[in-house]
């Protein structure tokens, strides 16, 4: 959503300038890092790394249930969000880390003017929340096992069922593979297990239009996040009925309907 949020806001300071990849002006810039990316699951860091610019790192899915911690977060401007580290989506309730104080300031002020502040009652439900499971990685319940791995071993165990139903698709649809690294937090390898799916549909289908038609699988496509009609991107966070019901659904997709 970055470019529709930065035209929206129709600033006389800055404007969209596409991917960073394939930024070649000589100018100041902003570079957003999304890691764990947003919809494939990879992990990343900056790309342009010249002098006069400056990098925000968007790490709302840095969580050990859905990546391997490999380092600590240790960047001048990093955004989390209460809704991917534990599911309290509707607390409305996300927050940054900034090493500037300047910028810091210039953030409260903006939250400020354009909100008149964050309310309290999120703010302390927030923070009862996080001090909860605070205790919980200190003192995990009698299984030996915290809030984090909970939820790591529910996503594997999810990621798994779905790559059995891709292996069996004929080839209909695929997924990403990614590498296992070493967690600091857990001690261990572990895989990620990233918030979504991206699905690649087989050469000439649009993948959003066919999960929806043949199977009545809602998605987000492909360009919406700047790739092709083939990609199409499919959340791994709903209730456990859905997640069991997407997986019936995927595994009766022939590929059979011209999903263009």
């Amino acid at each position: 959503s970055y470019p529709e949020e930065t035209k929206f806001l129709r600033s006389e300071l800055y404007k969209w300038a596409g991917d960073a990849n394939c930024y070649d002006k000589d100018e100041p810039y902003i570079e957003v890092v999304t890691s764990p990316n947003n919809p494939d699951g990879s992990i990343r860091g900056t790309v342009v790394n010249r002098e006069g610019g400056k990098a925000i790192h968007d790490l709302a899915y840095y969580w050990p249930q859905y990546a391997p911690i490999t380092s600590k977060a240790d960047h001048d401007a990093m955004l989390f969000t209460f809704s991917k580290a534990t599911g309290h989506a509707g607390t409305r309730i996300g927050w940054a880390i900034v090493k500037d104080k300047v910028i810091a300031a210039k953030m409260v002020k903006f939250i400020e003017v354009s909100s008149i502040g964050v309310s309290r009652e999120a703010q302390l439900r927030a923070a009862k929340v996080l001090g909860v499971i605070a205790d919980d990685c200190r003192n995990p319940d009698v299984k030996g096992e915290n809030f984090f791995e909970y939820g790591r071993r529910l996503m594997s165990e999810r990621w798994g069922k779905l790559r059995e139903v891709g292996m069996k698709s004929n080839g209909v649809f695929s997924l990403p593979k990614y590498p296992r690294d070493y967690c600091k937090f857990t001690g261990e390898y572990t895989d990620s297990n990233p918030a979504f799916a991206w699905l690649k549909s087989k050469e000439g289908l649009n993948c959003e239009n066919l999960l929806r038609d043949e199977s009545k699988i809602i998605t987000r496509a492909g360009p919406s996040f700047g790739g092709d009609s083939t990609y199409t991107r499919v959340s791994m966070l709903s209730r456990d009925v859905e997640f069991e019901l997407l997986l019936e659904r995927l595994a009766a997709v022939k590929g059979t309907v011209n999903g263009n």
